[in-house]
C-alpha cells in the first residue's frame, strides 16, 4: 500500500494543535506497510497484492516527543489497498523491469475536543517503475521510483481528510534475503520529496523512511520474526516559503511479524506494530495484513 491513512488524519489534527506541525505529522507513504518479501521480484506475469490495515491512536506528541494533552483526542483508520504488479519480462540494466500501481480505499475517523469527523472513499494513488535483480537464490533487490498523486478528497480545515492534497516523488530501494530454513531479512527504504499543498501553501520537509522485517524460516512455509518501520524528516517544513522551527517528524515502530508461503505462488504476511518515540505526530498501534497471488 502507498498511503498512511492514519497519518493523514493526524496531520489535520496536529494542525489544530500546533502551527509548527500543521502538516508535518503526516506522510504520503504508509509507514510499516511492507514486510517479508519486500525486495524479491516474482517471475514475469501479473500479480495482485491486497493490503489491509487498521490503526488506532489516542496520544499526540509534540516536537520533543512529549504528549500533548488534547481532550478526547482519538484517531482511527481502516484501509483496504489493492496493488497490481506487472513484470513484463523486459531486461533493463541487467535486471527485470517492473511496474505497479495501488489505490487505497479508506475509512477515517478523528475526534478531538468534543468534535468528530468520519470519511470514507478513495485515497491518494501511487504508481511506479523499477528494476529487480536476483543476486543468487537468497539475495534480491529492487530499485525504483514511485509517484504519489493527490487523488484523495481534501478540504482545508477538516479534522479528517482522505488525501494529502500534494504529489510526491520517491526513490526506492528494497532488499530481501530469503531462506526457507534460516534467517530472513527485508528492508524497504525510500526518500520522499514532497510538493506544495496549494490549499495551505505548506510544504512538508523531505523524509527518509524504511520498513524492516527480520525472522527465521521454519522449513514448512512459515517465517516468524519482528517487523516495523523507522522514519526521520531531514528538512524543516515550510509555509509561504518560510521554514518552521521544530517541525520535523520522526519515530519508529516494532512488533511481531509472520509470513506463510504456500509454495504454490501465493503467500501471506501479518504484523502488529507499536509506535515509539514519535515526534510531531500521533503515537498508536497498527495491524497489517498482506496477501499476494498471481492473476
Amino acid at each position: 500500500m502507498d498511503k498512511s491513512i492514519h497519518l493523514l488524519i493526524c496531520a489535520s489534527v496536529i494542525g489544530a494543535a500546533s502551527a509548527n506541525a500543521a502538516e508535518g505529522g503526516g506522510s504520503v507513504y504508509p509507514n510499516g506497510a511492507e514486510n517479508f518479501v519486500a525486495g524479491a521480484l516474482p517471475p514475469p506475469g501479473i500479480y495482485g497484492i491486497a493490503f489491509v490495515n487498521h490503526y488506532e491512536a489516542n496520544r499526540l506528541n509534540d516536537f520533543s516527543g512529549k504528549q500533548i494533552g488534547i481532550p478526547g483526542f482519538k484517531v482511527r483508520a481502516t484501509a483496504i489497498t489493492p496493488r497490481v504488479i506487472w513484470v513484463p519480462g523486459v531486461s533493463v540494466l541487467g535486471g527485470d523491469l517492473v511496474a505497479h500501481m495501488l489505490a487505497p480505499l479508506v475509512e477515517v475517523e478523528a475526534k478531538m475536543g468534543g468534535q468528530s469527523q468520519k470519511k470514507s472513499g478513495l485515497g491518494d494513488i501511487t504508481m511506479g517503475l523499477g528494476v529487480g535483480h536476483h543476486h543468487g537464490s537468497n539475495l534480491h533487490t529492487i530499485l525504483g521510483l514511485d509517484v504519489t498523486l493527490p487523488t484523495g478528497s481534501y478540504r482545508n480545515g477538516d479534522l479528517a481528510n482522505l488525501g494529502r492534497n500534494y504529489s510526491a516523488l520517491e526513490p526506492v530501494l528494497a532488499v530481501s534475503y530469503l531462506n526457507s530454513q534460516g534467517f530472513n531479512g527485508d528492508l524497504r527504504m525510500g526518500y520522499l520529496i514532497n510538493r506544495v499543498n496549494k490549499a495551505t501553501d505548506y510544504r512538508s520537509g523531505q523524509e527518509f523512511h524504511l520498513d524492516y522485517a527480520a525472522g527465521w524460516g521454519l522449513g514448512n512455509g512459515w517465517v516468524l520474526g519482528l517487523g516495523g518501520y523507522y522514519r526521520k524528516q531531514t528538512q524543516l517544513d515550510k509555509q509561504m516559503g518560510v521554514e518552521l522551527s521544530n517541525s520535523k517528524t520522526s519515530g519508529m515502530a516494532i512488533g511481531p511479524s509472520i509470513k506463510y508461503d504456500s509454495g504454490r505462488g501465493w503467500f501471506l504476511t501479518a504484523k502488529w506494530q507499536f509506535e515509539k518515540n514519535m515526534k510531531n505526530s500521533a503515537q498508536g498501534n497498527a495491524l497489517w495484513l498482506r496477501a499476494a497471488l498471481p492473476l
